[in-house]
Formats: C-alpha cells, structure tokens, sequence
C-alpha cells in the first residue's frame, strides 16, 4: 500500500554502486546517522564499547536539539532516563547538568507510577551533549546527508552521502528522527523539512522503500515559541519545582544550575472560538495532512473539538533557558496559520500582549513498520543495518534515546559475532518499549506510558539501578567510579533490610504511647521493625524514633528498603507472574519455521505470525489477534516437529 502511495518500484536490494562514489579512506566498526536523541545513545554507545564509529548528522549545530518541549522524563517516560542512566547511557547525566526545574510526578501514589520530570535549558542541553560527543574515545562526527546504503549480499556495509561520498562499515545505525521526507504545515502552507529551519530527507526514504521496507507516515507537532518580555506573569500562579530537586542520574547527588519556576494559565471560551473560526484552513481538518497524530498529545485544537464539553485547558508557560527569554507555553501544540495563532493567544491570560518569537507547526514524515525488526533492533530485510528512533514510529526523547542506546549495543555485539542484548517486559520499561514494537508493530506515535508494563511494580523508578547496573557494566559503559558507588549502595540495602529484620521492639507503656503518638495501634507482642514498617502509617522515617541510628541512612536507601518491605507480598506476586511468562519467553522457535504448512491455524493468524516471526512461544502470545487456542495448536505442532528449542512445556 504505502509503495503504491509513493510511486516507487521495489527490487529486493539496492544495486551497489560504491564504485561511483568517493570512498572515505577510515573504516568504521559502526555508522550512526543522526543525532538526535536517538543517534547520540546509540554513537556514544558503540564507542565506549571500544569501537571506532562515525556520527553522520545533517548539522552539527542541531546536536541533541531539544525540538519540541525543552523537557526530559515525564510519567513512565522518566523510567526510560532512569534505565539509561543504570546502563551506562548519557541522557540522565546531560539532564542533570542542564536542568532548570526538577519535579517528581505522582510522589503522594505508588511507588509503581512514581516518575520524574526535568525542565532543561535547550541550548546547554545540546551544548554539552555535542561537547561529550566531541570528546568521547574512538568517536567521530561529521556534517553530512546520507541519501543511500551500501547493501552486499544482504548486508549493511556504509553509507552514501549526497556529494556522493561513501563510508564504510560493519554495521549500521539508522537515528533519522522527523527527516524522513518531512513535511511542515503552518495553516495551509507546508514546505519540505526535517523540521523548521532545517533540511528534510528524501532520498533516504527512496532508498528504504527502494530496499523493499514497508512504510508509512505519521504527524507530530510543536507549540508556538513566545516572548518572555510580553507577557504579564504577575497575574499567573507560579509552579516551582521539588526542593531540593533530585538527580535523574544514579551517579550525580546534586543539580548545578539555579532553579526557575514555570507559570499556569489557561484557555476559555474565547481562545476555543478563535480556534474553531480557524478549523477551515487547519491542515489538520482540511484533510492536507494525511500521516496520523498522537492520539495522547493532541493539538489544541484537535482537544477543542474532541472535548467540545471542557472549558478551559490549563497551559504551562515553561522557560527555554536561564539565558533566554523565549517561552514554550506547553499544551498548546498548533498548526493553524499564524493569525489565529496570534488570535488564540492573546486571548489567554497572561498572553493579551504576547509577541510570537517562532510558529507553531505540524510535520508529517516517514517512518518504517516496526514489526521488520528483530527485538535487537536489527532489520529482518538487511543484515547488520539497525532502526532506531521515530523511523520505528515512537514519539519522545525517551523513548527514541533508549532505542538508541539498544541498537548500539546490539551492533557491536552483533559485530563481535555474539549473542543479542535483549531486554525483557520484566527486567526493564525499554524491553517493554522493543517488544511492543517489534510485536505488535504501530499505526500511530508511539508513546510509554506506565499501563503498558504489566509488571510495573517491578519496573520502578527507584530502582533501575538494582536491576540494570550490573548489565551496563558487563557490557563496558558503566565506569568504575559509578559501579563502586552502586555495589556501595546495594550493600547499605541488603545490610539495612536485615538490620530490620533482627531489631525487636517489645510492649511496653513507653513503646505504645510512642505509637500512639504516631497514629498506629499498639503492640500486644515482640514485634520486629519489619514487620512495623508495613503499617501504612509507618514511614522508614519514623522507624528512627525506636532505633536512632537509622535516621542516618541515605534517603535512595531508605526509600528502596521501605518499599521492599512494604510492598513484599505485591512483589513475590508479580515475580510468580514473570516465572510463569519466562517460561514461555525460554520457548525459542526456529526462524525458518513456515507459518502456513501449520493445520489447525486461521489465515489470519498464519499471516500474522509470518509477518511477525516470532523469537519465542512467548513473544508469539503478545502478538494481537493470537488466541489461546491458536497458540496450543502452535505449541502441539511445535512439539511434534521438534522446531520448539527448549525442553519445558506449559
């Protein structure tokens, strides 16, 4: 469908044409092109695994550019930073040195849901990441466009830029962000671009559906750009974040930069009349934009119309920098042309005499199916060239860094000729991201959200270290330095929770009025300070007044050993849970196994097993439309034809 969409004639591999080109002289281990968010974990990646790397980027002034929210983390999304951080990757880190208001969401729910979210100054955001970039060992950058692959007998070895100059290399790493042939729409008018002021990507996309990659288009966009000095704040209400804030990073204990407020204002009824008298020449409603939109980060005027019920939206006006005066007021994403822009704007309070610095904007760009790649990130069509980023058809810095930094590893482990690093729905929010992609594939933006992880209590925040640290190191991206400060860390928890456990405080008068005085009920018997912690009313905290030297312990150890034990029973469930599906995940089946010689299946399920092959009984079961009958009729076939590698049956 989408081949006949673009017009473009498929052949199964691009015809090598190197022999044209200029051929750069240094051979690379790993080519990343792109460097957004995505590209950057996945260059920096490569390289401190100890493999030469070219970072290929259209413009090295755009380095890790924060294009939309100057913003990192959010609800699950600050999961994603935290399991980048334990693996060794950078983004915490940058936040962290750049971060201009730090906020933990939902603190006073569940651990389970508990995220956090940093505002960041945009330009040191890209400032520093370019300088680690820069100075990063066996790591190379260069400004240039690739057009086209280099594809021998099935295998990704370099690349072709658009001055015809080819480099080369074992494997490759494709991070093009929105570039794909994007589109950008203020109003009516749109005009091809990577996204505004920067050039798009054509012929890569040509390439790709050349190559025989199914591929399809989806819409984003941004929010108008203010000025700072035109708007009144004096009536607004000001939001500031935690104090002290709290480090994304497991290795940093504090933030450098001078904290900033954001402020709160909102929509009305004649901001939404504006809007609607604008619907006519909204691309988004006059049906010029064809790709599809995040349904959970809509424009505001797609909000206008979904929830013509609500009367006022709330607005955050939130600070690009320390340095700059431009305002992103995030939750007004828009690509109405630009005097309803103005119009909508001034309408809000705060705004009456507001001055636009840059528009709003929509932008429509390729990207490619997911469900053509192997949960390594690598493609099922071309060996060695890996996907990572909005090309797989995510939405989000998160989301796109933790691909990056997948589809890193996996291209040097699969250079090294070494088995996949592949994380479960179990073990990390990143496994749950991989696998749903490359399982169920997606129509639309893909975005995490913490209800997609049915182990989320599992997979918290707090500790994505515990369960991740020790893979980063034994893959060589986590220092020393960070290493020895985590297994400090685990030994204060472990010590602590046992410490617990073997302190007994006994009835008394003095024991009992102590815990009235906190609001819990007396004790009747012995009891330990474990047991004591699982009283609701009970906080780690608190345990001090019965044991005073713990009131010295270090609050992400305290915090670890208070869910530990008030959430056990919780816990040992969910871990129950992950046994039963680990067992079906260690099902391997063969890769040559032909989905339609199987009697007993559906056409559709045929076909979808086939379009998907599956790695394990396991990823077979997540696959929508695969009932629990079609799966033992899989599992009867499996067993009798010996394709199923492994011994244990369900």
């Amino acid at each position: 469908m989408w081949s006949q969409m673009f017009n473009v004639k498929h052949t199964p591999f691009p015809m090598n044409q190197s022999t044209l080109h200029n051929s750069y002289p240094t051979q690379y281990d790993v080519i990343v092109v792109g460097a957004g968010h995505a590209g950057c974990e996945a260059a920096l990646a490569c390289a401190r695994m100890g493999h030469p790397t070219l970072l290929l980027t259209i413009a090295l002034e755009a380095v890790a550019r924060m294009s939309c929210n100057p913003a990192v983390g959010g609800l699950a999304k600050g999961q994603l930073v935290k399991e980048i951080d334990a693996l060794g990757g950078e983004m915490a880190k940058n936040t962290d040195e750049t971060g201009i208001q730090f906020r933990r969401l939902n603190a006073k729910k569940g651990p389970a849901v508990r995220s956090s979210r940093a505002q960041s100054d945009m330009q040191l955001y890209h400032l520093r990441m370019k300088k680690i970039l820069e100075r990063q060992e066996n790591l190379f950058l260069r400004q240039a466009m690739v057009d086209d692959l280099i594809i021998r007998n099935g295998k990704a070895e370099g690349v072709v830029t658009d001055i015809a100059e080819s480099f080369h290399s074992q494997a490759v790493v494709l991070t093009p962000g929105t570039f794909l042939r994007g589109l950008v729409h203020i109003g009516l008018k749109n005009f091809p671009a990577g996204r505004l002021g920067d050039l798009p990507s054509a012929k890569l996309s040509e390439t790709l559906l050349r190559i025989g990659f199914s591929m399809g288009r989806l819409k984003t966009g941004t929010c108008p750009r203010l000025d700072g000095r035109t708007i009144d704040f004096s009536g607004l209400e000001e939001q500031w974040g935690d104090q002290p804030p709290k480090p994304f990073s497991f290795s940093h204990r504090k933030i450098p930069l001078r904290q900033v407020p954001c402020h709160i204002t909102y929509t009305n009824s004649r901001t939404h009349e504006a809007i609607r008298q604008g619907l006519d020449r909204s691309p988004l409603y006059s049906g010029v934009i064809r790709g599809t939109g995040a349904r959970y980060c809509p424009s505001i005027e797609d909000k206008i119309v979904r929830f013509s019920e609500k009367g006022q939206h709330q607005i955050f006006l939130e600070p690009m920098g320390l340095d700059t005066l431009e305002i992103y007021p995030n939750g007004l994403a828009t690509s109405l042309p630009m005097d309803i822009q103005v119009r909508m704007l001034r309408s809000i309070p705060g705004l009456e005499k507001v001055e636009i610095i840059r528009p709003g904007y929509a932008i429509e760009y390729d990207y490619a199916d997911p469900i053509q790649l192997k949960p390594s990130l690598e493609t099922k069509l071309v060996e060695n060239l890996f996907f990572a980023g909005q090309i797989n058809g995510t939405s989000g810095y998160e989301e796109a860094g933790a691909q990056g930094l997948m589809a890193g590893i996996n291209a040097v482990l699969k250079i090294r000729g070494e088995e996949p690093f592949i994380l479960r729905r179990d073990e990390a929010y990143i496994g749950v991201l991989i696998d749903d992609l490359v399982t169920k594939g997606t129509k639309e933006p893909y975005r995490m959200f913490t209800s997609r992880a049915e182990y989320r209590l599992l997979l918290r925040e707090d500790n994505a270290d515990l369960r991740l640290r020790e893979k980063g190191r034994a893959l060589g991206l986590v220092g020393d330095r960070d290493y020895q400060e985590f297994a400090l860390k685990r030994e204060k928890i472990q010590a602590t929770m046992e410490r617990l456990s073997r302190t007994v405080i006994h009835p008394s008068a003095g024991v009992n009025d102590r815990l009235g005085e906190l609001g819990s009920s007396p004790i009747k018997n012995p009891v330990s300070l474990s047991e004591l912690l699982r009283r609701p009313e009970i906080s780690f905290r608190l345990l001090s007044f019965f044991a005073p030297d713990l009131a010295s312990t270090a609050a992400e150890v305290a915090e670890e050993v208070e869910i530990q034990v008030k959430y056990e029973g919780y816990l040992r469930r969910q871990e129950e849970q992950v046994d039963k599906m680990r067992k079906l995940d260690q099902m391997k089946i063969s890769p040559t196994l032909d989905y339609a010689s199987i009697s007993g299946l559906s056409t559709e399920v045929k076909e979808k097993l086939t379009r998907v092959k599956p790695v394990s009984i396991g990823q077979a079961a997540r696959i929508s439309g695969i009932t629990p009958a079609a799966l033992s009729v899989l599992m009867i076939h499996l067993r009798k034809a010996h394709h199923l590698q492994a011994d244990n049956y369900l």
